[in-house]
């Protein structure tokens, strides 16, 4: 069983709602410092008030790009990271370009990731790549995974929360299975309890994304 510290230092504290206010913004900063958790993951335009709020702490700031449907120009996605960058962001969740994942369009999939994890690692920022796994078939996830791994991205991650299931064990495990150590998991989207942060930790995730995130640490 995880300890409540360790599991507490895996979470990504996330509020990604249209309506989230900057009085909700403030709150998670606190919460987080004081619970001591990975990071907060707010919408960019959240950026520049979670750094100030967190300057102190070791808590990062993370922010989303091309979210949630990942369809969006890569030009645009790339000037998504540098605007964060420009705000002092350290994490930056991207989606990849599902759709043309899914419609087997591999060099396009593997341009938007590439110059996405370019953009990111020239700025010295980690990039964790949303995959939505639950919208991929086996072949596309390992597919995919591959085009993760010549990228040289810092995380996988299952989930973006809004357009299919959230993450499983058997995600977690499946993509264990897929990468090298080097690049990490994060499991997101329908965590709401303890156990399943710690069986998705066991599995292999690094990270715990969470709007639930008091509920994990409970």
């Amino acid at each position: 069983m995880s300890s409540v510290e360790e599991i507490a230092s895996r979470i990504d504290y996330t509020n990604l709602k249209a309506n989230i206010s900057l009085e909700d913004v403030k709150r998670i900063c606190k919460e987080s410092i004081d619970n001591r958790f990975a990071a907060v993951c707010i919408p960019p335009v959240f950026i520049t008030d979670a750094v100030k709020w967190l300057e102190d702490s070791p808590v990062k700031v993370a922010t989303v790009v091309g979210f949630p449907m990942g369809y969006g120009a890569t030009s645009a996605k790339v000037e998504g990271i540098k605007n964060a960058v420009d705000k002092e962001v350290d994490e930056v969740d991207v989606v990849m370009n599902i759709a043309a994942v899914k419609n087997a369009r591999w060099a396009f999939a593997r341009n938007d990731i590439e110059a996405m994890a370019t953009t990111a690692h020239l700025n010295n920022k980690i990039i964790k790549v949303i995959i939505e796994i639950g919208l991929l078939t086996p072949e596309e996830i390992e597919k995919v995974c591959e085009i993760c791994v010549d990228a040289d991205v810092d995380f996988v991650k299952t989930s973006t929360g809004f357009l299919s299931r959230g993450a499983t064990v058997e995600d977690v495990e499946r993509l264990r299975a897929l990468l090298p150590r080097s690049i990490k998991i994060k499991a997101s989207g329908g965590i709401k309890s303890k156990a399943q942060a710690e069986a998705l930790i066991r599995a292999g995730a690094d990270r715990i994304g969470a709007s639930a995130a008091l509920d994990l640490i409970q």
